[in-house]
């Protein structure tokens, strides 16, 4: 750390940096019957109240075979009793992991709603089909995009990335379709346990979750804050 950031750092007093959270708490009575009727309802208020500017990013937490975990913020591209879908190139980080432990947690971090959501489940890929499908509504530019970046590998200058991008801008033009790449699709998150957070006062904030049952009923219990 430079003298002047330290300094910076010094100046600022972390301890007394808190909000006060909403007095509006959440109920077992306020809950839907399912985790994904519960997360339509409240992304559906995250989206069109809440003032957020990328309602649907999620922070995706993975761990590779020994446990090492990493994570990163993505967008959240479709949601169903089946699950919670996302897209990334297949040799990326996060997918190399996901090939190696399937466990993932996905943070919906609505902080200006005093919310947060946590799925915890297992992820599994998209059909080829449905994939393309998706790819399909992607703006021309991020189709070559996906082609252009070796996600999460090492380059040694920004230009090696933008050559790549230049060469496939003029092999597909606008207008011109862009093939799905190979390495590329999604992954649906089948949810084990989903938690809806809303924050109180006095940091006794409401936490209750879903957890999944072997019948595939759901069982809600409360946590303390």
């Amino acid at each position: 750390m430079t003298d002047r950031a330290a300094g910076e750092s010094a100046s600022l007093d972390l301890a007394a940096m808190r909000k006060h959270y909403r007095a509006e708490g959440l109920t077992e009575a306020d809950l839907a019957d399912t985790p994904v009727a519960q997360f339509a309802h409240w992304f559906q208020q995250a989206a069109a109240e809440g003032h957020l500017f990328e309602p649907n990013a999620m922070i995706v937490s993975t761990a590779d075979a020994q446990g090492r975990p990493s994570s990163r913020t993505v967008l959240l591209k479709g949601f169903d009793e089946q699950g919670f879908v996302f897209y990334t190139n297949y040799d990326s980080r996060k997918a190399r992991d996901l090939a190696e432990n399937p466990y993932v947690s996905l943070l919906f971090p609505w902080h200006p709603m005093a919310r947060q959501v946590i799925v915890q489940g297992v992820a599994r890929r998209t059909g080829r089909d449905e994939t393309a499908a998706y790819f399909r509504t992607r703006p021309h530019g991020s189709q070559l995009g996906a082609w252009a970046s070796a996600q999460s590998t090492v380059i040694t200058t920004r230009g090696t990335l933008d050559a790549a991008y230049t060469e496939l801008a003029a092999r597909y033009p606008e207008g011109e379709q862009v093939p799905v790449p190979p390495h590329w699709g999604g992954f649906r998150v089948a949810p084990r346990s989903v938690e809806f957070w809303q924050g109180r006062e006095n940091r006794l904030h409401d936490r209750l979750r879903y957890v999944a049952e072997p019948d595939g009923a759901w069982r809600v219990e409360r946590l303390s804050p």
